[in-house]
């Protein structure tokens, strides 16, 4: 009898404490509920994050000839961007560019792309293998205009969003051996870009002169002895990231 008796009384005990630990497990579970009515209260600013998408179009300075994948100019500015967005903020990189292309050959590249409208922000650097395949300068005349003018379709026509930057001189490198010629083609390339990027009120970032510091900083310059080098993209990055922060309204 009272082995039985014993048994009846801790059924009843384990009872009790099982029920007990049911409502300690419902009360949690209505706390998260407040949490959360608080966290969705109007007075409150929602954690969101908020998402930018950015286009990058032009040649091996722009793909990162003799660079890593995250070393090219394009990626330093999107990581950049992260730690400066002052809100938590995502953003997408598509890049359209490789070594040797000219104007020409970016334009018939972008045709069998896909562009949407919708880009935060656009940059082209494009020129360079022009001047250096000895193509008539008109053909950059007539092109570069052209290849604004898709840019901005990406951004939806909108010229805040629009970055162009300049040729990259290639004469201050081992393989230009300070080459003049190619230092004042270069400088023709750039003017006509500039000009036409001040007359349609277009932002244009000059990185020339860290190109041209090539021969007397060697660690500016890639080990082929011709492209810039993972330093240099981070001086172009620093001298892009203020209008990339003001058109992107991240400040």
């Amino acid at each position: 009898m009272k082995r039985e008796f014993y048994i009846i009384f801790c059924s009843f005990f384990l009872t009790i404490i099982s029920c007990g630990s049911i409502n300690e497990q419902v009360l949690e579970i209505e706390d998260e509920v407040d949490k959360e009515i608080i966290i969705n209260d109007d007075n409150v600013i929602p954690n969101t994050t908020n998402s930018y998408k950015i286009l990058s179009l032009g040649d091996s300075y722009t793909i990162g000839q003799s660079v890593c994948e995250t070393c090219r100019f394009p990626v330093q500015l999107v990581d950049t961007l992260i730690i400066s967005a002052k809100v938590k903020s995502t953003f997408s990189l598509k890049i359209i560019a490789k070594t040797g292309w000219t104007t020409s050959d970016l334009k018939n590249a972008i045709k069998s792309e896909y562009i949407a409208n919708n880009y935060d922000l656009v940059t082209l650097l494009i020129g360079v293998n022009n001047q250096y395949q000895n193509k008539p300068f008109s053909l950059y005349e007539k092109e570069f205009p052209e290849l604004v003018n898709t840019a901005l379709k990406a951004v939806d026509n909108n010229t805040i969003k629009l970055v162009v930057i300049s040729i990259p001189d290639y004469a201050y490198t081992p393989f230009g051996r300070g080459d003049k010629t190619i230092s004042n083609a270069i400088d023709k390339y750039n003017a006509f870009a500039k000009a036409y990027c001040v007359t349609n009120g277009i932002t244009f970032v000059n990185i020339t002169d860290i190109t041209r510091q090539g021969l007397i900083n060697t660690a500016l310059v890639a080990k082929d002895n011709l492209h810039p080098s993972e330093l240099a993209y981070t001086k172009f990055v620093e001298k892009i990231t203020p209008f990339a922060i003001k058109k992107l309204r991240l400040d």
